[in-house]
């Protein structure tokens, strides 16, 4: 049986605690000036608090070191490398070669995985990662599945690899951007990207000697996405992957919400596992992914795409229409406590009445478990309420489920 490892994001402790729950074996976290997601990152404390309770129940923490570093961040790096040593991070994922002799100087117990800011496209690439001290690559999510058979095939064995299996897609070369500086004045390189390839713009044509023949080029009322990629989604691919012998299969989303991370990562988890049964069956022909893409299908921000894995050929992705949300679904509540027998107190997300039909996100399992609401109570006085609007950042109100929960569970709602 494959020993995969299911690897998710994790930009808080609460997020990590989720990513857990709902079946990662490892999160990757990153630090909040030193990391590529510099808005949703855990200070020190929350970071050491982070890697204390996934040590405890089993679990490995990954932290991101991969910023593109200025001389005048060395000072930073080497202070961060000596906490990240003394909180017993398992990796540092990190792309400047000026970083990575940092942490081998400070820290050589550590190990090193090379970021996929690093671009690695080649066994070549890979093997002078490993001489260079590196106990994992992240290859590039160009790749097409040919070229990563052809790495899994000739890398040494003490090389592990990992790549990305969901999630965003930058338009450039695996973030090698510098669209977000030039527009906002905001370094994608280190780590403050403003996402303008998410932008709507508005493409024009003028004849050189005519200033007044402006021309719309190819746009509609939502004006043209021209740099928007679709998202990456290989749960179609994942016997392939596993059969490749991947070491690490990751998913991409440290801004994304606590129902995104969970959807997601239960949808793979099951993929998995179910793959790896089947296959111990003898049964492996009868993999089928439309049930994990009917939950994927539910959190999707924008359309979902292969990109290279299949067909290094392919143009099926970008994301013209710019659509960012799902009409159908979205984070309902999350579970805070159990108070009584089949009474709950939980977190509201978006507006919650009688009558709404809930869906409930239990780990291990993708099968349906919904109902509707007959019953919520004001949390303060216990009044039956009809309808309960998010008016402030963790409000909460009592709801009777018909379901054995536990704290943190994610519940979703058909709108």
């Amino acid at each position: 049986m494959s020993k995969a490892e299911l690897l998710a994001p994790a930009g808080s402790l609460e997020k990590a605690k989720i990513a857990f729950m709902y079946g990662a074996d490892a999160v990757y976290a990153g630090t909040a000036k030193l990391s590529l997601r510099s808005r949703a990152e855990l200070n020190d404390d929350s970071l050491e608090e982070t890697i204390k309770y996934a040590h405890s129940i089993g679990k490995k923490v990954y932290v991101a070191l991969n910023i593109y570093a200025n001389d005048t961040d060395y000072d930073e790096i080497e202070n961060q490398i000596k906490i990240l040593k003394k909180v017993k991070a398992d990796a540092i994922i990190a792309s400047d070669p000026g970083v990575i002799m940092k942490i081998k100087e400070i820290a050589p117990e550590i190990d090193i995985h090379i970021s996929t800011q690093a671009n690695t496209v080649s066994l070549h690439a890979a093997n002078f990662w490993r001489s260079f001290g590196a106990k994992r690559v992240i290859i590039s999510r160009e790749l097409s599945k040919e070229r990563i058979k052809y790495i899994m095939d000739n890398k040494p064995d003490d090389l592990e690899v990992e790549m990305f299996i969901h999630g965003a897609i930058c338009y450039a070369y695996s973030g090698r951007c510098y669209l977000s500086k030039y527009l906002a004045n905001r370094c994608a390189n280190q780590g403050d990207c403003a996402q303008p390839c998410r932008w709507q713009y508005k493409v024009t044509a003028q004849e050189v000697n005519n200033p007044d023949s402006v021309l719309n080029v190819d746009y509609d009322d939502k004006g043209t996405y021209i740099f928007s990629s679709k998202d990456m989604c290989l749960i179609k691919q994942i016997p392939t992957i596993i059969e490749m012998g991947i070491d690490s299969l990751k998913i991409e989303g440290r801004l994304k919400t606590d129902y995104y991370l969970a959807t997601v990562v239960r949808a793979y988890r099951k993929a998995i596992d179910d793959y790896n049964k089947l296959k111990e069956a003898g049964r492996e022909s009868e993999y089928d992914a439309s049930k994990y893409l009917v939950e994927l299908e539910k959190v999707k921000t924008r359309g979902l795409s292969e990109f290279y894995f299949s067909d290094d050929q392919n143009q099926d992705i970008h994301d013209f229409d710019g659509k960012s949300e799902n009409l159908e679904y979205e984070y309902g509540a999350k579970v805070v406590e159990k108070v009584d027998k089949d009474m709950y107190i939980v977190e509201i997300k978006n507006k919650l009445s009688i009558g709404d039909r809930l869906e409930i996100l239990l780990p291990n399992t993708i099968e349906d478990c919904s109902f509707n609401i007959e019953n919520l109570y004001d949390i303060k006085n216990d009044q039956p309420i009809d309808t309960i609007n998010p008016g402030i950042k963790g409000q909460k109100v009592k709801i009777k489920i018909p379901y054995e929960l536990q704290e943190g569970t994610i519940i979703r709602r058909k709108r």
